[in-house]
């Protein structure tokens, strides 16, 4: 459901009679109340490469246009997403203190020569080979669900889907799922400015040391036997990463459990919630259920998972007519970009025929460009197309609960109603 017109007109107002200063969006509560939109129009109009402060983080630059975040997003040379610059989230961590040193995190040419150990997971052969299972799994899911009883699709469809994919790409003990969605919380919850209910620094460590326990474990079994098509094998046997140190092995683990979770979780509960707030384009999908394949990525881009990433400027540079030094942090809002008139035609509309779905950053762009981003299609895709084997329509019967974050937007409760 959409928050009440005129709470957003509220918030709207808010946003531009806000002196452009104050604006920080990096402001949790815009996330959980869906009006950080507003704030992010407001930017793109008025000052679309923003410096901010925000009170925990400090000062960063807010960059809000899609033009202005490809600029960032394929220069990795002026700015750097490694972890010894402070990596892709907004805090700055002490050094060798929490900061999870992870290939998404890493600069050239470390960085490729990680990612290419874990790629062949998704590559074309591999999806073919999985998409029987995935969509096994799928039925099974849906066939289980009740009918004409209110339940949580996040936990019921979103959660279960991806941690059994999750599950299959790991080989990982099935009976033992649900410790990665323990575990994708752990990652996703330090205490900081976008996450301020979660875990102190501490406890954090002590649960993720529990996941490398546990891994590692996993590590010593498949590094003996032959390599096979399971991450924990690739990464055991790839040039580049069976000498990590544990600490690179737990960042790469969050790194692949978060992003092989979170994201696809969250877009099968965003996918739903969109199609009910525009029952019209619901209404064309059913007439014309080919057009699944224009709705997933555009459910992608509508509910863009990850908000933003960070960099940090190595050398100095202009962006957006703003001067840019080495060392200033810069934050490209991904979510903002999803919105840009200027780039997307009607761009603040969810259309699922769109002419050129895909132009949207919700995976990345450059050399980070989401290493999964074509086995997350393939999951929205076939939960799609079963979904509309099966009900006619499913109902959102209640408020969303979101993530109190501001780097992973997404869901904790979505209550839903099949009627039959």
């Amino acid at each position: 459901m959409n928050p009440s017109l005129a709470t957003q007109q509220e918030a709207r107002t808010a946003a531009f009679s806000m002196p452009l200063e104050a604006i920080d969006p990096a402001n949790p509560q815009f996330f959980v109340d869906d009006t950080v939109g507003h704030y992010f129009e407001r930017l793109r109009r008025d000052d679309p490469v923003h410096h901010a402060h925000n009170p925990v983080a400090g000062d960063y630059w807010s960059v809000t246009k899609y033009q202005d975040i490809m600029q960032v997003d394929t220069h990795p040379g002026i700015y750097s997403s490694d972890w010894s610059n402070g990596g892709i989230t907004m805090v700055d961590f002490p050094p060798g203190e929490q900061q999870l040193q992870m290939f998404i995190a890493m600069d050239p040419p470390k960085h490729d020569e990680q990612r290419k150990a874990v790629g062949p997971i998704v590559a074309p052969g591999n999806l073919n080979n999985m998409e029987k299972l995935i969509r096994e799994r799928t039925c099974k899911v849906l066939d289980g669900l009740p009918r004409n009883e209110t339940f949580d699709w996040v936990e019921r469809v979103s959660i279960e889907l991806t941690n059994l994919m999750l599950a299959t790409l790991f080989d990982f003990p099935l009976e033992d799922r649900q410790l990665l969605t323990h575990w994708t919380y752990v990652a996703t919850s330090l205490k900081t400015v976008y996450t301020p209910d979660g875990m102190e620094p501490q406890a954090r460590m002590v649960e993720l040391g529990k996941m490398l326990t546990y891994f590692t474990r996993l590590w010593n079994e498949r590094v003996n036997e032959p390599p096979r098509t399971d991450l924990v094998s690739m990464l055991a046997h790839g040039a580049a990463t069976r000498n990590m140190s544990p600490r690179e092995y737990m960042g790469n683990l969050v790194l692949l459990i978060v992003g092989g979770n979170d994201t696809t979780r969250n877009s099968m509960s965003g996918g739903l919630l969109a199609l009910h707030n525009h029952p019209e384009q619901y209404s064309k999908l059913r007439a014309n259920p080919a057009l699944i394949e224009s709705l997933v990525p555009e459910i992608i881009r509508w509910q863009t998972p990850l908000a933003f990433m960070r960099r940090t400027a190595v050398a100095d540079a202009e962006l957006g007519g703003k001067q840019i030094r080495k060392g200033d942090k810069v934050v490209m809002w991904y979510l903002s970009g999803n919105r840009d008139e200027e780039a997307i035609e009607h761009a603040d509309q969810f259309i699922i025929d769109r002419a050129r779905p895909r132009q949207h950053l919700s995976f990345g762009f450059g050399i980070h460009r989401c290493v999964g981003n074509r086995l997350a299609e393939l999951q929205l895709k076939i939960l799609w197309e079963e979904i509309l084997k099966r009900f006619p329509v499913i109902e959102v019967v209640g408020e969303p609960q979101r993530v109190r974050s501001t780097f992973v937007r997404g869901f904790t409760h979505l209550p839903v109603r099949i009627p039959g």
